[in-house]
């Protein structure tokens, strides 16, 4: 990227990095509001955009209470899947016999429906948020693990040989070398992990009273299919804000020097 550019990149408002997506969102709002509308669907079907966000406004109070409730159990669930994530990756990747030993047990959080296990994290930790949690673990881990592993195994061969040759033990050369190596990919996996801990958090919260999940069922039971969008669309809002906050912890941490923040 020449000098220019970087330049152009950096001078850009907020207003032109919000203003394309909520255009969108804009224009796709009318569109099914028209298609609704226009086509005579009925609300239990397919609710209108304005009725969702009259619903919305309606339940605000209970609506916001939910929101609240699934928020900390998908943010507690991220932050545990991060932590614990990166430790086993690192102890993973110490060593090719290890990795080859305990991978295929890491890919059980990824292949596992979270739905089929529910109900026992639910046995195991209580009717309370501490299964909300525990499943947003569940879900959200596996992406951390095998990205961090990646990152760590694709450092450059001649810059391991370097702190070598330096005397550089393998901490330093972890703390030093591997793990800012690791960075980018390791940001990868928290993006992907950031959406997935709201859908655990909400799973969890089907098979407990409490959040935006026992919400969406409460409403269905009674039919208000306007009540089970709104409690949708929430759960969509607080992914975005956590996808964002991986984000700019992203941009702070690489913009200086990955090429993945400068564009």
């Amino acid at each position: 990227m020449s000098p220019s550019e970087s330049s152009r990149v950096k001078t850009m408002s907020p207003l032109q990095t919000i203003a394309p997506p909520v255009t969108v969102f804009v224009v796709l709002t009318l569109l099914a509001e028209g298609v609704v509308r226009l086509g005579g669907v009925p609300p239990w079907l397919l609710p209108a955009p304005t009725q969702v966000f009259a619903a919305m406004w309606q339940q605000r109070e209970s609506l916001l209470q939910a929101l609240g409730s699934t928020a900390l159990a998908a943010g507690l669930g991220f932050f545990m899947a991060t932590l614990l994530g990166v430790s086993l990756a690192i102890a993973l990747a110490s060593s090719r016999l290890v990795q080859r030993a305990f991978y295929p047990y890491a890919v059980f959080f990824q292949t596992v429906p979270i739905v089929a296990i529910a109900p026992l994290l639910v046995i195991w930790c209580g009717y309370d948020i501490r299964a909300t949690i525990a499943a947003a673990l569940v879900v959200s881990i596996f992406p951390v693990i095998a990205n961090t592993l990646t990152g760590l195994r694709s450092t450059d061969p001649a810059l391991v040989d370097l702190f070598r040759l330096y005397g550089a033990g393998p901490w330093a050369t972890l703390w030093k070398l591997r793990l800012p190596a690791a960075l980018p990919s390791l940001f990868t996996g928290l993006r992907v992990a950031s959406g997935l801990a709201v859908i655990g958090a909400i799973v969890g919260e089907i098979f407990i009273a409490g959040g935006l999940g026992a919400r969406m069922k409460e409403a269905q039971t009674w039919g208000r299919t306007d009540v089970v969008f709104a409690a949708i669309l929430l759960a969509s809002l607080l992914g975005l804000v956590m996808f964002a906050m991986v984000n700019l912890a992203a941009a702070l941490t690489l913009r200086n020097w990955h090429a993945s923040e400068q564009g």
